[in-house]
């Protein structure tokens, strides 16, 4: 068992490194190309390079690639299907490129985006659940999880073929276009996923889950290393390319490593702002109006449609307490997960 999990140690170390260098390549480049972002919760609304999904994804590739060399050569034992891992490096690129295309739709004037002005146009609603899809046909390929699940508070269900003709696409779906809602202040969607990727890798170690633990732990160093140019002040503005393949990601992890029980509540504040934002038809902004003292105020007042909007209401907070809050609510239901687990409600 020690055997198999120091195993992963060296593809996270490739994994943080791949990305760091890959996110420092980009950040001149997409500049130069005109692919950027306007952080609209500073004074000076300073225009950042945009579309860093690629580093998450290519940081991803690498990580998984260097797992597979090392079994490849012999270096090790390999406990992780190698055909569930270029699956998932598959998914992860195709969900990556699709919002890479949300992206670089970056106009000179300033047009009416989800209740606010803004550069960026991207995709219409109804195009990126569609285009999403094609993020789940690797996983479909494979037959990917078990067709036995437990569901919390039901029990354990035998679905059959509908896991992977049904289930399957409909989560990637759902995880990355949910997860992508919840990104409009500097670090929020990297902490929240840090946390998350974190909580499932150690889920992965205490209960025996080798795949489990292999891609939770090369998102864990894939994040932390966004950490360093996304906190605050951001150097960047990850883009719509980033918080698809985070989300797509962590569902992914969930499946390849046999967690969905845990991972439906772990993902539940991602569940709760979707829910929030087609209160608004999704035609509305996690974004606050910025005041003078750097603090901000709910965009539509006492009317809820996003966690930051509870966050903004309950008391007027800076981007740094909007972000940390988030945080905060994501290991509490973290917490729920684990404590569920342990009384066996999982």
């Amino acid at each position: 068992m020690y055997h198999t999990y120091t195993t992963i140690l060296i593809p996270m170390l490739i994994a943080f490194a791949s990305t760091v260098i890959t996110i420092r390549f980009l950040m001149p480049y997409m500049s130069g190309a005109g692919v950027y972002a306007t952080d609209y919760n500073k004074k000076t609304r300073p225009k950042l390079p945009s579309g860093m999904g690629i580093a998450m994804s290519f940081g991803f590739a690498i990580g998984i690639l260097a797992y597979i060399f090392g079994a490849s050569f012999s270096l090790y034992l390999p406990v992780v299907p190698i055909t569930d891992l270029f699956a998932a490096v598959v998914a992860l690129l195709l969900i990556s490129l699709v919002g890479f295309i949300d992206d670089i739709n970056v106009r000179q004037s300033l047009t009416k985006t989800t209740g606010m002005m803004d550069t960026r146009v991207g995709l219409k609603q109804w195009q990126k659940p569609i285009l999403t899809l094609i993020g789940a046909v690797p996983l479909i390929a494979i037959n990917a999880g078990v067709s036995i699940i437990d569901i919390p508070f039901i029990g354990i269900v035998n679905i059959g073929i509908l896991y992977p003709l049904i289930v399957i696409p409909l989560a990637v779906i759902f995880a990355a276009n949910s997860f992508n809602l919840l990104g409009g202040f500097n670090g929020i969607s990297t902490l929240s996923g840090f946390i998350v990727s974190m909580a499932m890798l150690i889920y992965s170690i205490l209960y025996g889950s080798a795949t489990g633990a292999l891609l939770s732990g090369i998102l864990v160093s894939i994040l932390f290393a966004f950490s360093f140019y996304d906190g605050y002040p951001a150097k960047i503005i990850p883009g719509d390319s980033y918080t698809y393949a985070v989300g797509a990601a962590l569902v992914i992890t969930m499946i390849l490593g046999s967690m969905e029980s845990f991972g439906v509540i772990v993902f539940m504040p991602w569940i709760i702002e979707l829910i929030l934002h087609l209160k608004g038809k999704f035609n509305v902004t996690d974004l606050g109006k910025l005041q003078n003292d750097g603090t901000f105020k709910p965009p539509y007042g006492k009317r809820i449609f996003s966690w930051t909007h509870i966050i903004m209401n309950f008391k007027r907070s800076k981007e740094m307490d909007v972000t940390l809050t988030m945080g905060i609510i994501t290991f509490v239901f973290v917490i729920l997960g684990f404590a569920l687990k342990i009384f066996g409600l999982l």
